[in-house]
């Protein structure tokens, strides 16, 4: 019996019944599983090696030395073939997981960063071609590096072949979208489903002249939502899942996942029927290609997280992004208190130990500012004045502030906006180089490897940004672009600066504080018995509002990091850890038991002292 077989024989009648749940009949089964076995088939030797090499170790991807990266391979290099070259660069990293932003084929304009897919089967001609992505992946795998790409499950490009043909009046493949005569039914949906972006792309209805039908379109006007309530499209969706599989793709970024399935008199967001996709989607790629794992694109709060995981016995995600962990680090900062973030954290590592997270402070969007106002309230925050606060505090605009960032998406109503920039600009490189203050300068360095400290001790594994390891700034050049200014998002995704990269390694400069410091956190983590994914983490009290504290613990060792968030001195103790703890970065020892002092945005990660 294929190893195929063996593993479709223990799914299939978890699958059959998933697709009568959803469809009322198993009818599509037959097809999906043709499809399954074409795909397993033209499966590579050395992907299929791959794929019982996971089998046999499950754990990989929560491993301490899991270091991601994330990049738009033609910002970071000219082309796939060009970035197959510069892995060498990737390995210094240590990096054991690259996460490209979208480089399947898309419109020339109005792509959504890539996010507006025409092909979901074909890398776009501006970065190369299948062949070019599957040397990548070889190479990459040479070097234990898993490369993840994104999945953008809930719909694509208004030039797809499937909404040209719609267009064209081909009803098979309007049904492939949600195309309505007249208003009755979009009425119906606008009364209980939110908009997505109500200030640049208003409604979740567009109008197609060519097809005189009213198209659900729940983002951007030009991308049209899948209908999913057609088997069909959720057959060919995980023929393309399984075609990206065979092209060395080990890590699906599902995209907008909540939204994929709609119904009338709900909000059209995380219905039942998402899971039931979810997990199918898992099933079949256990099955054909096992190396594979899915991260989920879900922005909730940490609560509502834990559907997306499933359950031990039946799971979806492998993998969900940390959002709120971004958010609240940067509120911690601005506001030197760690309140807020305590008790997201202590939300996130409460969660069952299959949830685990993809860690971030800064991702290629924007910093959204969606906090737990209940929380805030609860301890005397106004939400919406703590909003304008933060978003003010990391544009410059507030009096006092050290951060260089530009709004995204604000909105005159309901006064809410968003946040763009580089993490060593808006932690105040930007500004201390601005005013030649070397004093400025140390203390927006000791910010930047704050936050990271902060990142690398969480549950999870850590994710850069690329150019974020050799403290790249704002780039304001996109403004002087007619295609790009109106999105200032483009002030952090810019083009990687190859010459302070040089700098990085070879000077004494701020560069190399940051690329160092952050060296030093991942050799630190790998190496130490305290990072393995069955450690246990949790949040610990430092009698102070300013320092963010994490007991890490496993068998006999135990481990504090601790991170001060304030501009200022502050006294800390931790009456369980008693005797004497060394620093691992500094070899400083402390008591913490007694109580001892952190400087200004100091950190520290401490270890019984033998």
């Amino acid at each position: 019996m294929s190893d195929f077989q063996s593993r479709l024989n223990c799914r299939i009648d978890e699958l059959r019944r998933l697709l009568i749940d959803l469809y009322g009949t198993d009818t599509s089964l037959e097809k999906l599983l043709l499809i399954m076995r074409e795909y397993y088939y033209k499966r590579d030797e050395d992907l299929k090696a791959l794929d019982q090499k996971r089998l046999d170790d499950p754990m990989w991807y929560k491993r301490s030395d899991m270091l991601g990266y994330t990049m738009y391979s033609d910002l970071f290099s000219t082309s796939l073939k060009d970035l197959k070259s510069k892995v060498d660069y990737l390995q210094k990293l240590s990096l054991k997981y690259l996460h490209l932003m979208p480089l399947l084929q898309m419109p020339l304009k109005d792509n959504d960063g890539g996010y507006a897919v025409e092909d979901f089967f074909n890398v776009d001609k501006r970065f190369g071609t299948n062949e070019d992505l599957a040397a990548l992946t070889r190479e990459l795998r040479k070097y234990g590096i898993s490369l993840c790409l994104d999945f953008v499950m809930n719909h694509t490009a208004s030039t797809h072949e499937w909404a040209k043909r719609a267009e064209e009046g081909d009803e098979y493949y309007q049904n492939y979208y949600m195309c309505f005569s007249d208003r009755t039914i979009p009425d119906e949906y606008e009364k209980t489903t939110p908009e997505v972006f109500p200030a640049t792309a208003p409604g979740n209805f567009i109008w197609s002249e060519k097809m005189k039908k009213w198209v659900l379109s729940s983002f951007y006007p030009y991308q049209w939502d899948l209908n999913y309530r057609n088997p069909d499209v959720l057959i060919e969706m995980l023929k393309a899942s399984l075609h990206l599989a065979n092209l060395g793709v080990e890590v699906f970024r599902l995209d907008a996942v909540p939204y994929i399935w709609k119904q009338l008199g709900t909000t059209s967001r995380n219905l039942p029927e998402v899971h039931k996709i979810v997990r199918i989607m898992r099933l079949v790629l256990e099955i054909v290609s096992p190396c594979v794992i899915l991260k989920g694109e879900v922005v909730m709060a940490p609560k509502e997280l834990k559907a997306y995981f499933g359950t031990k016995e039946a799971p979806e995600c492998h993998l969900l992004y940390n959002v709120s962990l971004m958010v609240n680090f940067w509120s911690a900062l601005a506001s030197q208190n760690v309140k807020l973030l305590n008790y997201m954290a202590e939300d996130i590592l409460n969660l069952d130990e299959h949830c685990y997270f993809v860690n971030y402070i800064r991702c290629h969007d924007d910093i959204g500012w969606g906090l737990d106002e209940d929380k805030e309230r609860s301890i005397g925050i106004d939400p919406l004045k703590h909003k304008i606060f933060l978003y003010k505090f990391f544009e410059g605009s507030f009096k006092g502030s050290y951060s260089r960032g530009q709004l995204y998406n604000y909105d005159e109503v309901s006064l809410d906006a968003r946040s763009c920039g580089t993490t060593a600009s808006l932690c105040g490189i930007e500004n201390a180089l601005n005013y030649d203050d070397d004093k400025l300068l140390e203390k927006a360095i000791k910010r930047d490897l704050l936050m990271h400290a902060a990142l690398y001790s969480f549950r999870g594994f850590p994710m850069l940004s690329s150019g974020d390891e050799i403290a790249q700034l704002n780039d304001y050049s996109y403004l002087n672009d007619p295609s790009r200014a109106l999105d200032s998002r483009n002030l952090h995704r810019s083009k990687f600066k190859w010459d302070r990269e040089k700098l990085a390694e070879s000077e004494d400069g701020y560069e190399n504080a940051i690329f160092d410091g952050i060296l030093k956190l991942d050799e630190v983590r790998k190496n130490e018995k305290c990072f393995d994914a069955e450690a246990k983490v949790t949040t610990w009290y430092s009698h102070s509002d300013s320092v963010f504290a994490i007991r890490r613990s496993i068998e006999d060792k135990d481990m504090l990091c601790v991170m001060n968030f304030a501009d200022r001195k502050e006294n800390v103790s931790f009456e369980y850890f008693v005797g004497e703890y060394k620093d691992l970065f500094t070899g400083k020892v402390v008591t913490p038991g007694l109580g001892f002092t952190l400087d200004a945005y100091e950190y520290m990660y401490l270890v019984k002292n033998n």
